[in-house]
Parts: structure tokens; sequence; C-alpha cells
């Protein structure tokens, strides 16, 4: 076994990423007075999910409102809350990779317009019009 007698160094690796520029595209495209969670995949299509209301699953899950088919995403991944007049919430549905707004994993968080909620290897963004 080899011995290491120097000082090693950590350092913070930035995990921020700049909001997505054809994010600006979709929001000209939405309703007004909406909430929604916004995804581009591999092949460039997006995905617009409208956001109800209550409670909105996330999950691969034939049963999720919002489903995602990947083995990165957990059967019951995460659940936004959504309530008149009150930000949005999301919740860690006991998944395996967990749930990170902006970079940083949470189990309960607010969301706010332009957040970045990643799921599993996907990267969703949420839009309030």
């Amino acid at each position: 076994m080899q011995e290491h007698t120097e000082t090693t160094t950590e350092f913070a690796v930035d995990t921020e990423l700049p909001p997505p520029t054809w994010l600006r595209d979709v929001r000209r495209e939405l309703a007004p007075g909406g909430r929604f969670l916004v995804c581009r995949r591999d092949n460039d299509e997006v995905s617009v999910f409208p956001i109800e209301p209550g409670w909105t699953r996330i999950g691969r899950s034939v049963s999720a409102d919002v489903r995602i088919d990947d083995p990165s995403v957990s059967r019951r991944h995460a659940l936004l809350v959504s309530e008149p007049g009150k930000a949005l919430r999301v919740l860690d549905d006991r998944s395996l990779n967990g749930v990170l707004i902006n970079g940083e994993p949470v189990e309960w968080g607010t969301l706010d317009d332009g957040d970045e909620l990643v799921i599993g290897r996907f990267r969703l963004f949420t839009l309030q019009t």
C-alpha cells in the first residue's frame, strides 16, 4: 500500500449553469397565469408540463402525472405542491438519486420562476407566467 505524506487540496466544483437560451423562446409561447415544468430532451425536443393546483407526482411509474421513463428516475421520485398564492414546492419522495434545486440537494424546497429542478439525469425548469 502506498502512503501519502502530502496534504491534499479540496476545491469546490461550480455546479451552477446559466439558464439555457432556448428557455426564453418557450416562455414566450406559454399562456399567462400558469406554472409549468419544461424539459429539453437529448434530441432537442422540448416538453412542457402544466402544473395544476394540488399535488403533481413526478416519476417513472405509469401513475405519475409527469412521467419520465428513464432508469435514473425513481418510480416515485418527487411531488410538486402548487397552491394558489403560495410558492411552488417540491418534496423528494424517497427517490434513489435525490432531488436538486439549482444544484443543491433538497428533501423539501421552494421553486421560483426559472429555477432548475434535477430529477435523475434530467434538468427541468420551472416557469411561472
